[in-house]
Parts: structure tokens; sequence; C-alpha cells
């Protein structure tokens, strides 16, 4: 079947709305400790900063650019989405406030307070007055914003305040801005009678209390913080590598004073006039303008977290500590353990230690010849750009594909690939019009007899140790022969000319993963349509792609069950009688980034499974360039299995998507054992397997229930021996 229409599919921007809302949720949810919960505000808060930089930043350049195309999944016009974006992002800031207010009540009971300037205490108030006057003050520059000096052109998300001031003398009202300083930290804690206190104060609330000092001779009128949001995509004509760097670093200036998609306003502080001027001054629409009951900008609320936080321990989540497996443990030679076996890693139940010191140590190993690796996103202060310098430096062959075009890590990718070429490596930029997303390293080792061994670690997800601390990502470590020849030549594709190399295991995109996919998805209709048992089980950030959808609509019309872990955007829309009545989808959000592509296809028992870089997302499939890479290994199957049968059981932080495209909690029965996914497989990747849950007493009737009453008849093995 191939006849569907609009009422089939869920409009990408409207459904990672929906995503941010299940974020906004986990700060809603009173089982997650305080602090955790103010921890989501601030991620949905940053999450909605960059949808509107980028998402409805392109919307709107659409519309002024005159194109009102419908969309080919819902049919929605660039106007009709941003119309529809807007209605949904005003209910959940709405909704983020009211979560903040209750939380911060709830806090406060706690003895953590957010004062303002008229609760401060007599000691409280002089060190505020000080802590202005030597740290504040110095850096304050208030602009004059009249006929001869116009509105300046702010910094994207920069925090101001308008001013209305008036002289002493005249009695005419005028208009000045600050912008609070970035520079400062957006909070300061304050003195207090014991240490079983906090209290804070926000910086614009202090700025606000001794505002008059920066207008002397005037009286202030009016405060009201303000915050725009610009528009941030960065589209680029590529004419070669040097041309991209250069239109990069161009672009990057620009995207800090693009044009203006959003204004957030304080309510308490709110004046109808200067509303309407900043609304003239940077044409905006009503609908884009955020009146919000609280802070603007709730992003600072990560800084409570880690910094005051930490002093609470009931307010946090208990860390989980990450494992490492036997034979990676700090001072094992790791290319004598790899060359053993195969290594299957799952970040962060896995430490990401392991990948971090299989760089470092062929950075230092004299039998290494050469190092290629690909980076699209790493730490600030990353121990890998230092190991591959290390190894340009000593002579060493090193290859870096650094991806300048990696959103919001242009900057810092642009000053690692000047730096890595500095010591000596070859940095290449990839290609014309096209993303390097792929996570792959090779290390070509000399042992002895000059016989040359080829190390390999292929990711889910970037090669950045602090992230891999948050993100659940599968990594492998192999010498497989044909795995090492499809690295080597995939590196000579990046780097050279001439058209893509046969893979032996490989698949890759643009073009040949989606076919690969297609193809997939048919043989398992086939295979169902002979032996009845089609079964599809995919694990990914978004799925968006209408031919991928649409296959999956005509197997699940066939009868082959899917079952789809979907993080965020999800165009796909699950029950429909006779079209997508076979297919679930659900969405976990909970302690970590669920970030693992896993896709797995039943093949009559034969049981393909296969890890990537890409979603099933059109830009994964045409504009970047993507590896997917199978498990071989029995053992990695089944551990993969396991870890995707928990989270199909998940009855704690798993919703699913109804047939209307709205997501509700998986319900749980009064009598049904709580299955957290993550917490059970914290403890089945570290060994500790006596929690998991015995979930079902009947017979089992699906690929889930069967692997997890597998997982807990392998436990009480383990218990009785």
């Amino acid at each position: 079947m191939s006849d569907y229409t609009y009422e089939h599919f869920n409009n990408r921007e409207l459904s990672w709305l929906d995503f941010n809302e299940r974020v906004l949720e986990e700060a809603m949810d009173e089982r997650n400790p305080l602090m955790e919960r103010l921890k989501f505000l601030a991620i949905f808060s940053s999450n909605l900063d960059e949808f509107y930089m980028v998402r409805v930043g392109g919307l709107k350049d659409e519309v002024l650019a005159g194109f009102n195309r419908p969309e080919d999944k819902t049919g929605l016009t660039p106007k009709q989405q941003i119309k529809s974006i807007s209605m949904r992002a005003q209910e959940l800031v709405e909704t983020q406030y009211a979560t903040y207010k209750k939380i911060t009540k709830q806090l406060s009971n706690q003895n953590v307070r957010f004062l303002r300037t008229k609760h401060l205490n007599k000691t409280q108030q002089e060190f505020v007055k000080e802590y202005f006057r030597t740290h504040v003050f110095p850096v304050l520059t208030p602009i004059a914003v009249d006929a001869y000096r116009p509105f300046p052109m702010l910094l994207s998300k920069s925090l101001n305040i308008a001013v209305e001031i008036a002289s002493n003398e005249e009695g005419k009202k005028r208009l000045a801005l600050v912008q609070v300083p970035s520079v400062l930290p957006r909070y300061l804690e304050l003195p207090t009678d014991d240490e079983e206190h906090t209290d804070l104060i926000l910086l614009e609330d202090l700025i606000i209390q001794f505002i008059d000092s920066l207008f002397k001779g005037f009286v202030v009128e009016s405060t009201m913080p303000f915050r725009i949001t610009r528009n941030a995509d960065m589209p680029f004509h590529e004419e070669g590598s040097r041309d991209v760097l250069k239109q990069i670093e161009k672009e990057l200036k620009k995207r800090r004073y693009g044009v203006a998609i959003r204004l957030e306003v304080q309510q308490r502080s709110l004046r109808k006039e200067l509303l309407f001027m900043l609304q003239d001054v940077l044409d905006l629409h009503e609908r884009d303008i955020f009146i919000v009951d609280g802070p603007i900008d709730l992003t600072f609320l990560f800084g409570i977290y880690s910094q005051v936080g930490m002093e609470y321990d009931d307010m946090i989540n208990e860390t989980l500590i990450p494992f490492i497996p036997e034979g990676l443990e700090s001072g094992k030679d790791l290319f004598q353990s790899i060359a053993k076996q195969d290594y299957l890693l799952h970040h962060p139940y896995h430490s990401f230690d392991p990948i971090v010191r299989f760089i470092v140590q062929a950075a230092k190993d004299p039998n290494v010849l050469a190092i290629k690796q690909t980076l699209y996103r790493v730490s600030g202060d990353s121990p890998i750009i230092k190991a591959l310098t290390d190894a340009a430096e000593s002579g060493k062959q090193v290859t870096v594909l650094v991806e300048l075009k990696a959103r919001f890590d242009e900057e810092k990718n642009i000053q690692w690939a000047k730096q890595l070429e500095k010591a000596g490596a070859h940095v290449i930029y990839g290609y014309k019009e096209l993303k390097t997303h792929s996570k792959i390293t090779l290390v070509v080792r000399i042992l002895e007899g000059g016989v040359l061994q080829r190390f390999i670690h292929l990711g889910t997800g970037n090669y950045n140790d602090s992230t891999a601390k948050l993100y659940t990502d599968i990594g492998l470590l192999t010498t497989n022969e044909e795995l090492a020849e499809d690295a080597t030549n995939f590196f000579n594709w990046l780097s050279g000319y001439g058209e893509r190399p046969s893979w032996h295991q490989f698949e890759t995109s643009p073009d040949d993963m989606k076919d690969f996919f297609l193809q997939k998805i048919e043989e398992e209709i086939k295979l169902h349509e002979k032996y009845g048992n089609g079964h599809i089980v995919a694990k990914m950030n978004s799925i968006t792609d209408r031919a991928i959808i649409t296959k999956l609509y005509d197997a699940s019309s066939a009868g082959v069950k899917i079952d789809l872990i979907i993080r965020g955007i999800c165009c796909l829309r699950p029950g429909i009688k006779g079209i997508s009545d076979n297919i679930r989808v659900i969405s976990i959000i909970d302690r970590y980034l669920e970030h693992s592509r896993i896709f797995y296809f039943y093949q009559n028992g034969k049981e393909d499974l296969y890890c990537s870089s890409a979603d099933w997302m059109t830009r994964n499939m045409k504009k970047r360039i993507e590896i997917l890479f199978p498990i071989l290994d029995p053992s990695h199957k089944t551990y993969i299995k396991d870890m995707m049968a928990l989270q199909l059981v998940d009855n704690v932080k798993a919703r699913r998507q109804r047939s209307d495209g709205r997501y509700v909690y998986v319900k749980r029965e009064d009598n049904e054992e709580e299955i957290q996914s993550q917490i059970i497989i914290h403890q089945y990747t570290g060994g500790r397997w006596n929690n998991i849950p015995s979930v079902f007493e009947r017979e089992p009737s699906n690929w889930a229930e069967r692997e997890v009453l597998r997982l807990r008849a392998e436990n009480e093995k383990m218990t009785d021996d």
C-alpha cells in the first residue's frame, strides 16, 4: 500500500515540541529529586532556544523568501507551521514557569531560597551592595537610545534591561539599555546565619536594585528585563575546504546578530510602551513574544544544579558509577586485549575512558604508524585532541576529518582544526554540501616481522568524553579484517578522489544506506509472508524520512511486528487501523539522553543487528556521510537485544505514542513491578543482575517479553550457582 495521506504522519516541528514536552514532564515528575527537576527545566529552555534559532529561523527564512510549498508529510506551509509552533510553544512555556514556581516553593521548604532584594536581611543587603560596587558596576555599560543613538544590535540570547528614565529638571522620559554581563555568574549566593540554608539572588535583580547609580541626574521610572533570540540558521555555499573554513568563520560572526525571531519579557516588570517599542524595532509578530512569569532564560538552573545541588544529596540522583570491561582497565595494554577479542561498550554504563586511552596509547606507542579519525563534536578540553596533537608532533601519520559544519560547535572545531594542522596532522574538511557525521577511528600498528595490524573503533556517538557521561551510545573495538578493510577504504574515500568503494560490512550514506534499509524491510515483509514471524526493532533519536516510514507502513499492513524506540522526533504515526496497527512507538526520557542508533531485523531467526551514526532522517540519508556497521559477535547481539527488551517493557520513564500522535506514559498495573530500564541496564551491565524484575507470569506474547524472561532465567541460574 502506498496511498498514505497527511493524516497518517506527524509534522516534524510539532513532533519535536512533543519531545520537549516530555522533557518538561520530567521537571514536573515529583518522583524525581528537586534539583534534577530544576535541571530538566534548564534542558527544556536550552532545547527551545536551539529550536527557535535553527528550525523556526529556517521557516522564517522560507516565508521571507516567498516559499510557501507544503511540506511532504502533513501538508503544512511554512506560515502554517510557524503559527502552530507559536501556539504550542506558548502553552509549554506557560507550563514551564508554573512548574518553576512550584519547584522553587518546594526548594524554599528545603532551605534553598531564590530571593528578591526586598527579602534580604541587613547583612545580605550590605553584602550585595558591596558586591555590586566591586564586581558589577565596573563591568556595566548603559546605552542611551534616542534620535542620535539608534537602538543597538544586541547579541542573541543576551539578557538586557530596558530602563525608562526621566530628567530631574525636564521630566521628559528617555530610554536606555543595560546588558546583564554574561562574564559574571547569573546568580549570587548570599551569606546566611547557618550552613543548612542557601539563599540566592539573580544578577539582574541585583543590578536593578542599584541601577540608578548608572544614571546620575535622572530618575529611574521603570526597568524591564528582556531577551532576544536571533536566527542562527547558517546556509553557506561550499567551493572547497579552505573556502568552507573562511565562509564558516564569516557566518559565525553573523549568527550572533541575525534577524530577531523571539522576544522574552518578564511579566512582573512588563511595561507595555517598552514592549511595543521592542516589538516595532525588532519587527516581531505578537506570537513571537513570550511574557514569562519568572526569571528570563532558565538555563541558569544548570549552574544551580551543578554547584548548589551537589551540596544536597537528597535533592539529586545517586551517581551511577560506569563499569570498565575486563581487559580494558587502566594500566592494561589495550592493543593486546583488543587483538584477543572484540569489545562492545555501552556508554555511559561502560566508561568512555577506554576509548580515550585507546587514542592516547596509540599516540604514545612507537609501533603505531598511523591514526585516522573523524571528529564531529569533542569536549572543550579534549584529551583526544591532545593525543592526536602529540601523535602528529612525534611524526606519526595522523589524518583527522574535522566537521566544520557541526552546528553550534563550528567555532570550537575550527580551533581544533588549526591546532592539529599546526602540529603536523593532515586535516580534511569533508565533502561539498555533506556533513561527515560518522564516528570512526582507525589505528595502524606494526607487529614483529613487519606485519601490519589494524584496530578500529566504530560508534553511534561523538568522541566527546564529557557528553559520553550523559548520552547512551554503542561503541565497538575490533580488529575484524573486513571491518578494517572497510575502515581503510572509508578514510581513503574521504581524503582523496574516486567513487564510493564497495564495502565488505559497511553501509554508508548518502543514498546507499537508505536503499539498504528499504531492502531489509522488504526482506522482512517477504519472510513474514512465508513464515509469519516478521519482526523489526529499531532504536534511534528521530525518524522523519517519508520513504522509510511508508515502507514500515507497508510492513505493518503485511503483518510484520514493529517496535520503535524513538527519543525525539517521530513523523510516523502508529496504531492506525489497517496501516500502522502493528507498529508500537515508545520514547524514554530519563537521567541519560538516549542517543544509540540500533536496527534489528528478525529475518526468520537469522537476527541481523546493526548500529549506526545515522537516524532514519532524510538529512542522514541524503546530506550526511554516515556509517552503518553490523554486530557480529553472538554475545554482543545478546547484550543489545537484552537492552532493547528492557526498554520496550519500561513502565516508569517510557511514553507511548497514540494513534493521534500524542504521547502518554506507559500504564502500569497496580500490582506490576516498576521497570525503570536505565537503572536496570546499569545493574545488568555491571554484572549485578539480582535486581532484574520478574516481569511476566503469563505466556510471553512478544519479542521483548521473551527476551526479559530469558534474561530473568539467566539471572536466576547465576544466583543459584
